[in-house]
């Protein structure tokens, strides 16, 4: 066992010091003054697509935008090849940096130091793909605050990656979705740090996650598909109980969201306050009114839950997937619920933001895949793109992102293509900035 903790200790330290190297030569580049030039682009918020255009920027952020702008001395342009479309970078909503599909049933029992590496990975190709912020909703680590230390990793330029806004645990009601005791062995430590029953234990968990780095709290506020033990139309937490968990995360300044996919959980945590939905599968159309009228973002997660929906009786799928037979039973269940709200999602004005819960599907699987899921469900091109950009950007309150606009991060992603004409192209991005630095071109 020694040798074995020591191993994996030297493989960490190994890793940390090449990315750390890494890290400092992107660091080196920082004083440059690039200006990408490519034959169209979208700046995350019109209508339709720029055009030709150059884009200034210095001291990683845009300086300046438009179909041709001022070189100052000693700037470095970048001619990104014929055909080559720009556009902000990816925004990934909805992401899980320390769980893998093939340890679903096993992954509290990694260990924390286990669970980081499966975080650094995530994030190196989290960043190929061409998403340059992610948001953490479910570290997987019970005993430990994983995503919130590769937050602090990426920021502090020790690990390359998109930022990471952590959410911290997922809180649960014991039995509930994020209670993870029906997975562990009979004699493992059950001890788990975001279990919350009753007023005074939310409460309580609520503020230590946010202690521990949480910048958003999200709570189980229906049962799932991928766990054991509940049921997507059960809602274990009662309407006080919702009200009292968003209240003492907005009296510390952190916005919340539930899992849910049953209307009921989803209507509760609504007239609770929370700022978006994930998943969202089993809205009504009346709930999905509701959430438009009060503002409320919903982050719908369709590569992953649509999908299932649609092809639950495809036996190549679940085969390949080697998902446990309760899933597939409760996705043949709900199908018809999930194909049919799936229709009023695309019909209503709610505000949309990309999310696709990498992690609980392979990393090998380009989650950019979401924008093509979501136009089959009837989403339009423009509104798909802006999801994962300016929406994205306003829900998760980051005024520095999303848009290619003078002052804005260098946050910015090409393709070999238009994504208006032909959504896949975003599985394609070849070229990504993020902050002034060339993580990826088309060279490489």
């Amino acid at each position: 066992m020694k040798i074995a903790i020591h191993g994996l200790r030297a493989v960490a330290a190994l890793a940390g010091l090449a990315l750390l190297l890494f890290a400092g030569s992107l660091r080196a580049q920082a004083g440059d003054v690039v200006v990408l030039v490519a034959d169209n682009a979208w700046d995350g918020v019109a209508n339709a697509p720029l055009g030709p255009t150059e884009v200034l920027v210095q001291d990683g952020n845009i300086a300046a935008i438009g179909s041709s702008v001022e070189r100052p001395a000693g700037a470095r342009e970048v001619r990104l090849p014929k055909g080559y479309f720009l556009m902000p970078g990816f925004i990934d909503s909805h992401v899980h940096l320390t769980i893998r599909p093939q340890y679903e049933g096993a992954v509290f029992n990694l260990s924390s130091a286990y669970k980081a590496i499966l975080g650094v990975q995530a994030l190196d190709t989290l960043l190929s793909y061409g998403f340059t912020t992610v948001r953490d909703l479910g570290d997987m680590d019970i005993h430990g605050y994983t995503t919130s230390d590769l937050s602090r990793a990426v920021a502090q330029g020790v690990i390359p990656g998109p930022d990471v806004i952590p959410a911290g645990h997922i809180i649960s009601a014991r039995g509930g979705h994020g209670d993870a005791t029906a997975l562990l062995g009979a004699d493992s430590d059950a001890t788990q740090n975001s279990l919350a029953d009753g007023v005074d234990e939310i409460r309580k968990v609520v503020r230590e996650e946010i202690n521990h780095g949480a910048k958003w709290i999200k709570f189980g506020g229906t049962g799932g598909f991928s766990t054991p033990s509940d049921d997507p139309s059960q809602v274990p937490y009662s309407q006080e109980e919702m009200n009292v968990l968003v209240e003492t995360a907005a009296d510390l300044g952190v916005p919340v969201t539930p899992h849910a996919y049953g209307d009921e959980g989803i209507s509760r945590a609504v007239k609770a306050g929370a700022r978006s939905i994930e998943h969202g599968s089993l809205a009504s159309a009346a709930t999905l009114q509701e959430m438009e009228r009060k503002g409320v973002y919903i982050v719908p997660t369709q590569m992953e839950v649509v999908r299932h929906a649609r092809l639950v009786e495809d036996d190549s799928l679940w085969a390949a997937e080697r998902k446990p037979p309760y899933v597939r039973a409760k996705y043949r269940k709900y199908a018809d619920g999930i194909l049919k709200s799936r229709k009023a999602l695309a019909d209503s004005k709610v505000k949309i933001v990309f999310g696709t819960d990498i992690g609980t599907f392979s990393y090998a699987t380009n989650n950019a895949g979401e924008f093509k899921e979501m136009v089959t469900n009837g989403i339009a091109p423009l509104r798909a793109l802006q999801a994962a950009t300016s929406t994205a950007a306003e829900m998760l309150q980051l005024n520095d992102r999303g848009q290619l606009a003078v002052g804005k991060r260098a946050d910015i992603v090409a393709m070999p293509g238009n994504p208006f004409d032909d959504i896949t192209v975003t599985e394609k991005v070849d070229f990504v900035m993020k902050q002034g630095h060339v993580y990826k071109s088309p060279a490489n």
